[in-house]
């Protein structure tokens, strides 16, 4: 299903449904479309909330996790909203550590899932063949255990961004501060819930890396999905969500 994205104030959005706040944040190659199915599982029992990330639109110089923090914080502020639950999807994960982090009183829980701000394999410095379409569509099928999830709209997707000057620029300076900003010395402060879902076979952010946050993250638990690539809201929908409402009773409906 398609939901219609709102526009106001500068912020673009989805919202659907009522009650208790999630606000989901997508990675950076990532799109609203990755939640789809989440968004279709919770919105009958709470507000699902997916803020665009302005990846493209903000200064060069500016460019990083914690500006992308920062617009967030910002939503949050304009939407009126208190104790947001927060999910995050890998550079999304790394930009609810730092919510949770700097603004602690707005955050209640958290989901990462291939989250980055320990360690992670990314596209690396450089897109070097960004001219070749086999190139980005072995790229994009290497975030996924089954290369049949990166269907030709999403390598067409992914090749069209790449290959906008203006948008690799910052997509490569984003990642260079995502690599930059490592959170290992500051986890210890995140006190409260933390579920981890993770993608057993992620190669862009390893098992290695669930385990550390789960180690310095001193209120989480780690769930693992087998057959699973770094996206596994994607891959493994069912399992996600029946990860994220057991965790979602246990610590909202106490």
């Amino acid at each position: 299903m398609e939901y219609s994205i709102k526009e106001e104030n500068g912020f673009k959005y989805i919202e659907e449904g009522e009650g208790q706040v999630l606000l989901l944040l997508h990675g950076l190659m990532g799109a609203l479309s990755n939640w789809h199915d989440v968004i279709d599982e919770f919105k009958a029992n709470y507000r699902v909330i997916i803020p665009m990330l302005p990846i493209y639109e903000l200064p060069l110089l500016t460019t990083g996790v914690k500006s992308l923090a920062k617009h967030v914080h910002k939503f949050i502020k304009y939407k009126k909203l208190e104790q947001v639950n927060l999910l995050g999807n890998s550079l999304g994960g790394h930009v609810a550590l730092i919510l949770a982090i700097t603004y602690p009183q707005d955050v209640k829980t958290m989901v990462l899932t291939g989250s980055s701000g320990l360690y992670e394999n990314s596209f690396g410095g450089s897109f070097p063949r960004r001219e070749s379409y086999d190139f980005i569509k072995e790229k994009v099928e290497y975030t996924f255990y089954d290369p049949a999830i990166a269907t030709k709209e999403l390598v067409d997707e992914v090749f069209e961004t790449v290959n906008d000057r203006n948008r690799v620029i910052r997509i490569l300076a984003m990642a260079k501060s995502a690599i930059r900003h490592n959170m290992a010395k500051e986890l210890h402060k995140i006190t409260i819930p933390v579920c981890l879902i993770w993608g057993k076979n992620d190669k862009v952010t390893p098992p290695e890396v669930a385990k550390e946050f789960h180690e310095l993250l001193p209120n989480s638990e780690l769930n693992w999905i087998d057959e699973c690539g770094h996206a596994p809201m994607m891959e493994h929908p069912k399992e996600f969500n029946e990860y994220l409402h057991k965790f979602l009773d246990r610590v909202l409906l106490k």
